[in-house]
């Protein structure tokens, strides 16, 4: 059964399941209908913008990123120890189900690092002018590779007008046990490589 998660709630992965190394960290998104402003245009709705939202994983160590080589994104899908993999770039968040997907098998993770910060950002968003406030419906949620079960899931369900990245959750190792935390951090971050900045 799925945990659903609120807000800062944090769950184990490990401890209730026996033997989990591989997850799938599952990320949606949908474009919102915005109301068109004032005058004889009001009467329309806006369509929604074509936008492109990137997922990222950051491999942090004590807390820090300690090099460029630790993130991966649509540029770099797999990180050196191959313990973290990107399967790739949706680039409009059309459709049912996961948008973009991050795979991490647990047991590859070299023990330097604690934590894996999964993040999302809007490709060009200042240049587009767009931000998280015409999108709705995201979500992040881990799955059991091995059986496809999901673990839990958090929706995001705040008002994100004006941010243009967002931390949407952590899986990080506390002794020898797995976990994931939901954040749902909206950021002003033009950019992954500024979002980054925060953690060096």
């Amino acid at each position: 059964m799925t945990i659903s998660l609120k807000k800062g709630q944090k769950v184990s992965l490990t401890k209730e399941n026996a033997g989990l190394d591989r997850v799938i960290v599952g990320l949606g998104w949908d474009a919102a209908e915005k109301e068109g402003k004032g005058g004889f245009l009001s009467m329309f709705k806006a369509k929604p913008a074509d936008f492109d939202c990137d997922a990222s994983a950051i491999l942090l160590q004590n807390g820090r990123l300690v090099r460029n080589e630790d993130i991966v994104y649509f540029g770099r899908l797999k990180h050196d120890s191959g313990s973290v993999i990107h399967m790739g770039d949706n680039l409009t968040g059309n459709g049912a189900g996961d948008d973009e997907q991050i795979v991490v098998e647990l047991s590859r993770v070299p023990a330097s690092y604690d934590r894996i910060v999964i993040v999302v950002n809007i490709y060009q968003a200042q240049q587009r002018r767009q931000d998280f406030g015409i999108i709705k419906n995201a979500f992040i949620r881990i799955v059991d590779a091995k059986t496809d079960r999901e673990l839990c899931k958090y929706n995001l369900s705040e008002n994100y007008d004006g941010m243009t990245a967002m931390i949407f959750g952590e899986i990080y190792r506390r002794e020898k046990e797995w976990k994931f935390n939901a954040i749902g951090q909206g950021t002003q971050d033009p950019s992954l490589s500024e979002l980054a900045k925060r953690y060096l």
